[in-house]
């Protein structure tokens, strides 16, 4: 009993002091003091550019069961942003999908537009149109495409995009330029964690405590996927390659399905 009581009282001392795993949502003092600011408190949108106060209001996030959880079939197809604008820094997050699901987290991201209306080819028309000819309102019902770079979450086994493109659009990878190293996912259902570290033009995507994705956003790699899929002439390749916004917003992503995240933490490098 002695033993039992002695093994409780050095846990709870540990806790207080930080020594152990915070609760959800919450930092221990170590992490204050190492310089990590909580974005989410599992109640509020404090923090992020609350959807329920735009006009029209947002539909494709909502706060359940201290989760931020981006919806599918949303009136407005959008992104929930930080508030914040970030250089270089440490991004940590907990986050799960819903099976055949798809999301991400954008970083390092230079523009968002709103689509226009009409039928176009390609969606990569559509984007193109919208940045030439912006729409001056946000609609009730459409879509906000966001440009920058993308740690990519989604089910590998089952997601067509994964299934039908293959590593460089799956889980971990800085999407449709880098692939992960090594596939350390966890199954669908269970929560996996996010750790992404952005200096300069150097990047690190870590899963699960693997780093299995060390990059540079100015490698040939990036100019030759963004010419492939946008073209030299796109706004984008410019945006892209460039990368005239150093400071930017961060993103979780809607991709018109269920994910979930949690225990979002953000520490800046500079």
């Amino acid at each position: 009993m002695f033993n039992l009581m002695r093994l409780a009282t050095i846990a709870c001392a540990l806790l207080m002091s930080g020594g152990l795993h915070a609760a959800d949502n919450r930092l221990t003092s170590s992490e204050k003091s190492a310089g990590w600011k909580l974005l989410f408190d599992g109640k509020t949108y404090a923090g992020w550019e609350d959807p329920t106060k735009k006009s029209p209001p947002g539909d494709s996030f909502t706060i359940e069961n201290g989760c931020l959880k981006s919806i599918s079939h949303p009136r407005i197809d959008e992104d929930l942003f930080t508030k914040g604008t970030y250089a270089n820094f440490e991004l940590e997050l907990d986050w799960k999908i819903s099976p055949g699901g798809n999301s991400g987290v954008k970083y390092r991201i230079q523009d968002r537009v709103f689509l226009l209306d009409g039928q176009m080819p390609r969606f990569e028309d559509r984007v193109n149109a919208a940045l030439k000819n912006r729409r001056p309102d946000r609609p009730a019902k459409d879509q906000e495409y966001v440009i920058g770079f993308e740690y990519q979450i989604t089910d590998n086994i089952t997601n067509s995009d994964a299934k039908r493109n293959g590593p460089r659009h799956q889980t971990a990878a800085l999407y449709d330029m880098f692939a992960a190293s090594k596939d350390v996912t966890r199954p669908v259902g269970e929560f996996n964690h996010l750790r992404l570290v952005v200096k300069g033009d150097h990047v690190e995507h870590w899963l699960n405590g693997e780093k299995v994705l060390d990059a540079s956003l100015k490698a040939p790699e990036v100019a030759e996927s963004v010419a492939k899929r946008w073209g030299k002439e796109s706004p984008v390749y410019d945006m892209l390659v460039n990368q005239p916004r150093k400071r930017c917003q961060i993103s979780l992503q809607n991709h018109d399905d269920v994910a979930w995240f949690k225990n979002i933490k953000i520490r800046r490098l500079e």
